[in-house]
């Protein structure tokens, strides 16, 4: 997808529901598009007090220090994996997300240029990969899936790739964005 196609899908000030939920863990991240390839994801350091060795979008604790839940996000995925600030063109907020680990994730969507020369921090990310375009739009994907966890049986979303799990929060809101670019929400 081209950077018209996806300023189109996620226009600058696009609405979103910013939900207001008390004691939980506030954490951005960025929903980080390079126009012709996909969107950026890591696959955390098995080091990491949570989600060890899980996909997820650069991003992190939000601190009282930052100006926004975008600078949060920014400054989490120059941290993670060397985004310079400057190279991110923010186009907006999706809907916060609320996981049932306690955390309450404000996502950031934003340009990159393409060919971004990324680099991980390898103490926080163990891998640094493009989820294509490709997939997004396949109306195949994600595929629903069951499981029982510590609170009973849990539905939730799988996308494909051929070498991790994506899945959780990070798969939902993978959904949220393909939902954005096949223009069905």
């Amino acid at each position: 997808m081209r950077a018209g196609l996806l300023r189109t899908a996620f226009p600058q000030g696009f609405a979103y529901k910013n939900l207001q939920v008390g004691r939980l863990r506030a954490a951005a991240v960025l929903v980080a598009l390079e126009p012709g390839n996909g969107v950026w994801l890591t696959r955390r350091s098995m080091r990491m007090p949570s989600h060890p060795g899980q996909v997820s979008f650069p991003g992190g604790k939000v601190e009282p220090f930052d100006a926004s839940v975008e600078a949060a996000a920014l400054r989490e995925a120059q941290e993670e994996v060397g985004l310079d600030p400057a190279q991110a063109e923010v186009l907006g907020r999706m809907d916060d997300y609320v996981t049932g680990t306690g955390f309450h994730i404000a996502p950031v969507v934003a340009l990159v240029p393409e060919k971004v020369a990324l680099l991980p921090a390898t103490d926080e990310v163990e891998e640094l990969f493009l989820l294509p375009f490709s997939v997004l739009l396949n109306p195949d994907y994600p595929t629903p899936r069951k499981a029982y966890g510590q609170t009973g049986l849990r539905d939730f979303w799988v996308w494909p790739h051929p070498d991790h799990v994506i899945w959780g929060a990070t798969a939902e809101m993978l959904r949220r964005v393909a939902m954005r670019l096949r223009g069905v929400e």
